[in-house]
């Protein structure tokens, strides 16, 4: 039987069945006729349905936005001390919150943004970046007072890479001694970095936290693959605050804060860092470690309800910042978009003090971070600080 034969059996009874058939063909075409476009009874808009009945206007209704409360507080931790304290003037202070998200409410402290830099050149900087500060990485001072005085650093971190015993093995004592040479050049609080390596930072943060007494500085970092009772000890014997840092796990963030407890840390004194995982690469995992832990420091759990911080500068190690390609745009604009996005998720999930490099990514940030110390409304974003998103 021949296959008209078989089409025209299938046009008359509607259906067929073949079993072991076997078609011997160069081509075989099948044409399915296509269904009709199945149409969707669409729901009017509330808008047009008010105007069926001859409303105009919407009608105004009594609405209070559904702010959650808390038994439980976010910590305050402040940096720096005035005058009156025996500092140098400047006091940066962070946490403070009662509600889970930052624009629920007009919150009692902006998050605030802290410049990196390093105690040696750091040629491996992206180009977008090291053309802000080609011209002062080989001086930390110098670069430290561009950060502040051309670009309103609210603090610094300081990054000894050098004590690194792979890199230059600088001992603490160099470091101790730049760290007092930071303190004359620049009048704002620092975060004091060691290089990573976990045998030499507790003896670096030791050094430069005894250089930097009573400056109410943030020593970063302790954690559980260091001697953390060291570094918790230097920060109660010279006055200072620790920045408790684990990979992205809740219970390890408590497990540490309990620890720096017990050897007699004021929990006050602790800023805890859960790991950023910048756009792309793992953000939605601290997105849910920092949220976690900030519920439960609402809730009243009082070993996580410290304010966080977060390595924005992360973001930039990601290859689609930095990575010459003519398909994902201009990387003048993509990289600090990159660690902006960053930085904006973390600032949702209840981050408080940010560490950045890219001087627009930091003043995008902070403009946005001052409208959440106020009513909507007060303060209003002037858009035209932005038009270099849009430039290309």
């Amino acid at each position: 039987m021949d296959l008209n034969a078989i089409i025209k059996i299938i046009e008359k009874v509607g259906r067929i069945e073949i079993e072991n058939i076997e078609i011997t063909a160069d081509e075989l075409i099948i044409n399915i006729p296509s269904a009709p476009p199945v149409v969707i009874p669409q729901t009017p808009t509330i808008k047009e349905k008010l105007a069926e009945e001859g409303i105009i206007e919407v009608p105004e209704v009594d609405w209070e936005k559904p702010v959650e409360t808390y038994k439980g507080y976010i910590r305050e931790v402040q940096f720096g001390k005035s005058k009156s304290e025996g500092g140098r003037g400047k006091v940066i202070k962070i946490g403070g919150q009662r509600t889970l998200y930052r624009f629920e409410e007009p919150q009692p402290n902006p998050p605030v943004v802290t410049f990196d830099i390093f105690d040696m050149p750091m040629h491996g900087l992206p180009a977008p970046v090291k053309k802000y500060f080609a011209d002062v990485m080989e001086d930390p001072c110098e670069w430290a007072r561009k950060c502040v005085k051309e670009f309103g650093a609210d603090m610094v971190t300081i990054h000894h890479i050098s004590t690194d015993p792979k890199i230059k093995d600088t001992p603490p004592r160099e470091a101790a001694k730049l760290m007092e040479e930071l303190l004359q050049a620049v009048d704002v609080p620092f975060v004091i970095g060691g290089s990573g390596d976990p045998k030499k930072d507790p003896l670096v943060l030791e050094a430069c936290a005894e250089a930097a007494e009573g400056e109410r500085c943030l020593l970063a970092s302790a954690n559980l693959e260091l001697d953390y009772k060291k570094v918790a000890e230097a920060a109660m014997k010279y006055d200072h605050n620790v920045l408790s840092w684990t990979i992205m796990d809740p219970n390890m963030a408590k497990d540490l804060n309990r620890r720096l407890i017990s050897v007699g840390l004021d929990p006050n004194r602790i800023v805890m860092d859960p790991t950023t995982c910048a756009l792309g690469y793992g953000i939605e995992f601290s997105i849910n470690a920092m949220t976690r832990l900030r519920l439960a420091g609402l809730k009243g759990d009082e070993l996580v309800n410290m304010p966080m911080s977060s390595g924005t500068t992360n973001a930039i190690g990601a290859r689609e910042a930095w990575m010459k390609n003519p398909e994902w745009g201009d990387r003048e604009y993509r990289l600090p978009l990159w660690e902006i996005t960053t930085g904006l998720t973390m600032l949702m999930s209840g981050v408080d003090i940010f560490m950045m490099l890219h001087p627009l990514s930091i003043k995008v940030l902070k403009e946005i971070g001052k409208s959440l110390i106020t009513k909507p409304g007060e303060v209003k974003i002037n858009t035209n600080n932005y038009e270099w998103i849009t430039a290309q």
